[in-house]
């Protein structure tokens, strides 16, 4: 199974100059805990929520504050056409449940999220499910 098989897409995401309160709302909008920052279909950088918590509200930052001031600019990803389960053993070497998707190696375009429990909704064997569970764990 590919990871285009299992991944969130979205017409849109959250654009670089996008405030704190947002990207909060998007993530309200949306019952998501990620959110990619975009210039045009290039990613800049990522949000989770808790990014919002411990960046942002634990620091006394506003939420009118730019968004790219609490994200993590080193970003991960996947490729559209990977095997699902290579993707699962580099989420647990991460030590990460979300992933972004990009198209292929040459243009690198934003084409969609995946996340464990993506994967998790379409898991087809003991071995997966081992996989899903190790990537769930808590991290040290």
């Amino acid at each position: 199974m590919q990871v285009r098989e299992v991944m969130t897409k979205r017409p849109d995401y959250c654009p670089a100059d996008a405030t704190i309160r947002q990207v909060a709302e998007r993530m309200r909008k949306d019952n998501s805990g990620f959110e990619p920052l975009v210039e045009g279909d290039r990613i800049v950088g990522t949000v989770t929520d808790r990014d919002l918590t411990i960046r942002a509200l634990a620091e006394g930052q506003s939420p009118d504050e730019k968004a790219s001031s609490i994200a993590t600019s080193d970003v991960l990803y996947a490729f559209e056409d990977q095997d699902v389960k290579d993707v699962l053993r580099n989420m647990q070497e991460q030590h990460v449940q979300r992933l972004v998707v990009l198209n292929n190696q040459n243009d690198k375009r934003l084409v969609g999220v995946v996340t464990l429990s993506d994967i998790a909704d379409r898991c087809e064997d003991d071995q997966m499910a081992r996989e899903i569970a190790n990537c769930s764990k808590h991290y040290h």
